[in-house]
């Protein structure tokens, strides 16, 4: 589903964080032939889960035009989606690869890929706006996975809800009105080459997130 479909979404070329609006200048440049613009969120209006990460990776998303589509964390993500039956078909870390999600959607607390992968707290806070825009148009929702500190603690922010009764721990479950929100770290290569996070830990929270989105099952 393309970005018009959702709430919120920031327009291609978006100008309001410079430092991020001159690097994706500069990877047009070396790239030119990669995606290179804010990027959309990926799944269906009616979504009763949301999975929010940090950002685009520079050789991922950044290249490919679709959340965790291209890098490692993707591989991780996408496979666990679709154990869990939150997608369908198959995953081909391309954004034309045909694959669906199934009553979810993904996208990233900052919409563009920063230096370094680390984005900066104003930029986060800029990007917040997205974010609320996005929640506010999925009626269905009722869970949140955040991946990630950054994630979890910008999402806590678009719920005005308070970050010291909801801090971030990996498993970390909380009732905020109609939404479950959700903590992992993030499914990122570092975390799982360092042991932080692991493919069974990942599967458990991802299963969590689930029976938080569809309590009946």
């Amino acid at each position: 589903m393309g970005a018009k479909e959702f709430g919120g979404e920031p327009f291609a070329d978006c100008p309001l964080c410079p430092r991020l609006a001159a690097y994706r200048s500069s990877n047009r440049t070396e790239h030119p032939d990669y995606f290179n613009n804010p990027v959309p969120t990926f799944g269906v209006r009616d979504a009763r889960l949301l999975i929010v990460g940090l950002a685009p990776g520079r050789h991922g998303a950044n290249r490919t035009g679709r959340p965790f589509t291209g890098d490692y964390a993707g591989d991780l993500l996408y496979a666990t989606l679709l154990k869990h039956d939150l997608a369908r078909g198959t995953y081909g870390k391309d954004a034309h690869d045909g694959l669906e999600l199934h009553y979810c959607a993904i996208s990233n607390a900052v919409r563009c890929v920063p230096p370094g992968n680390k984005p900066l707290p104003d930029e986060v806070k800029t990007c917040r706006r997205f974010l609320v825009g996005l929640i506010e148009s999925l009626t269905e929702l009722r869970a949140i996975l955040a991946l990630g500190k950054i994630a979890h603690d910008s999402v806590c922010d678009a719920l005005a809800a308070s970050k010291k009764t909801s801090p971030f721990a990996h498993g970390a479950r909380y009732a905020l009105g109609r939404i479950t929100l959700i903590a992992s770290y993030h499914c990122s290569r570092l975390n799982t080459n360092t042991g932080v996070l692991t493919e069974e830990m990942f599967d458990l929270v991802v299963k969590d997130a689930k029976l938080a989105a569809f309590p009946a099952l």
